[in-house]
């Protein structure tokens, strides 16, 4: 999965360096955003945020509150003014209209990642995953080790605002979220029913349909995918697409019609967004290895379900104008 490293995950991130310690943490993008691009280089951020307007809480105001739990201002603030401050790092100068556009996008996107750590750290704690001071202070002092030692690690901390402190409440956050990743894959089997199957894929109902009276009437399914199908990345092999387990397919109306067949059947005209097919299975294994990219696969639906679940299920309320 992608690490969508904002703010003061940047940060972090920057300071973790090769380490390969820093896990990832699991958020979805809800809406197209940039992502800050790490460097080394980092300008001071901006005290104050465009376009951002109070909650009508006058003494702690909030950017956001997610299930009764709080995101104050001064927080989304920040983690905005971090944003733009990468975007100079980077080249890019927030006034200009590249510029512009990025903030735009950011600011509903840096309010949801804010949202979705609050979420994952609430999920933590109804499933009583804990982070241990000891593992905080073990990936802490292999960030120090890795910036150069104590005296370069708070010069670090320095350009970007922080403190030792912030550093390792965002230590803690990313090692909830990694840990309730993990929890998240492990229940995704590595072994699995699998369907060889091939397919036949065409523009039109009535070409799809003229294939299929075809077959019905005793054609060679391999020989007609080589002369009609339109997928270029099978017709050659007559629309062989292999062995596969549910949830791989681009169709999710083809992987379901060739778990519906037996082997040998072929389909009806099946409909999807990319045209009408008509699908066949060659055979089927019950319990088949998951290979490893298809087990990646199935795992980054897993988690983005999972989110997508964290916050149907969610009461969050928005006290900021994102321009969304």
């Amino acid at each position: 999965m992608n690490c969508k490293a904002m703010g003061s995950l940047v940060a972090v991130l920057l300071l973790c360096g090769s380490a390969a310690c820093m896990p990832t943490f699991v958020t979805s993008e809800p809406t197209a955003a940039p992502a800050a691009t790490a460097t080394t280089e980092v300008v001071a951020a901006p005290t104050a945020t465009e376009g951002v307007q109070p909650s009508p809480t006058p003494d702690l105001p909030m950017a956001a509150r997610v299930n009764g739990q709080p995101i104050y201002l001064s927080d989304y603030q920040r983690e905005l003014g971090r944003y733009e401050a990468s975007l100079s790092a980077r080249g890019i100068d927030p006034n200009s209209p590249e510029g512009q556009e990025n903030l735009a996008q950011a600011r509903d996107w840096v309010l949801n990642v804010m949202i979705e750590q609050v979420l994952t750290e609430q999920a933590a704690a109804a499933a009583g995953v804990v982070v241990s001071e000891e593992d905080v202070e073990s990936y802490l002092q292999a960030m120090i080790e890795e910036n150069g030692g104590e005296e370069a690690f708070q010069a670090k901390l320095a350009e970007w605002g922080d403190t030792t402190d912030d550093a390792r409440q965002e230590l803690r956050a990313q090692l909830i979220g990694m840990a309730m990743t993990q929890r998240v894959i492990e229940n995704v089997p590595a072994a699995a029913e699998h369907v060889h199957a091939r397919h036949i894929l065409v523009d039109t109902a009535a070409e799809a349909e003229r294939i299929l009276s075809q077959l019905q009437a005793g054609a060679d399914f391999a020989t007609l995918a080589k002369a009609y199908s339109q997928d270029t990345s099978t017709s050659e092999s007559g629309g062989d697409l292999g062995f596969f387990p549910l949830g791989i397919l681009v169709a999710p109306e083809v992987e379901q019609a060739a778990f519906d067949l037996q082997p040998g059947q072929f389909s009806g005209v099946v409909t999807s967004g990319l045209g009408y097919h008509i699908v066949q299975v060659v055979e089927r294994d019950p319990a088949r290895t998951v290979s490893p990219e298809n087990l990646r696969l199935l795992q980054d639906r897993a988690l983005q379900e999972w989110v997508e679940g964290l916050w149907a299920g969610a009461t969050v309320e928005r006290f900021v104008d994102t321009g969304s």
